[in-house]
């Protein structure tokens, strides 16, 4: 498991991809490429080679787990681990979102303040996970 520190954000409300780019720059260290829907994701996705993705659920055109479902497809991808932002967090949905493979889900509205470490702190119970494999 490499270090976190490409992140393919994916996310249809500018305002948020602004508030979620600064949060993740200036606080987390990452680099962000901001894709605005599914489709740029899929376009954009292999030549950026993320460590993470990072995806709203809810979009038009293509969603979030549908995206997901797609770009874990591609054999660069396959192994790329996934977090989705929604605002639909009942246990029942994050237990779906989980069962396509997301590591985690974290809800909105978001704190930015915390967005960083929240992502750190999922991605590394997964990256300790994999170790013990």
């Amino acid at each position: 498991m490499s270090e976190l520190k490409r992140i393919l954000y994916i996310e249809d409300e500018p305002d948020i991809q602004a508030i979620a780019k600064i949060a993740l720059e200036s606080l987390g260290g990452f680099e962000i490429k901001i894709c605005s829907s599914g489709e740029e994701a899929i376009a954009n996705a292999v030549s950026f080679m993320p460590d993470l993705l990072l995806m709203d659920v809810m979009m038009p055109g293509l969603n979030g787990p549908d995206t997901y479902s797609i770009l874990r497809e591609m054999p660069a991808l396959i192994d790329i681990p996934a977090i989705f932002m929604t605002a639909k967090v009942q246990t029942s949905e994050v237990d779906e979102y989980k069962k396509i493979g997301a590591l985690g889900v974290i809800a909105k509205p978001f704190d930015p303040m915390t967005l960083a470490d929240q992502i750190k702190t999922i991605y590394q119970s997964y990256s300790d996970s994999s170790k013990k494999k």
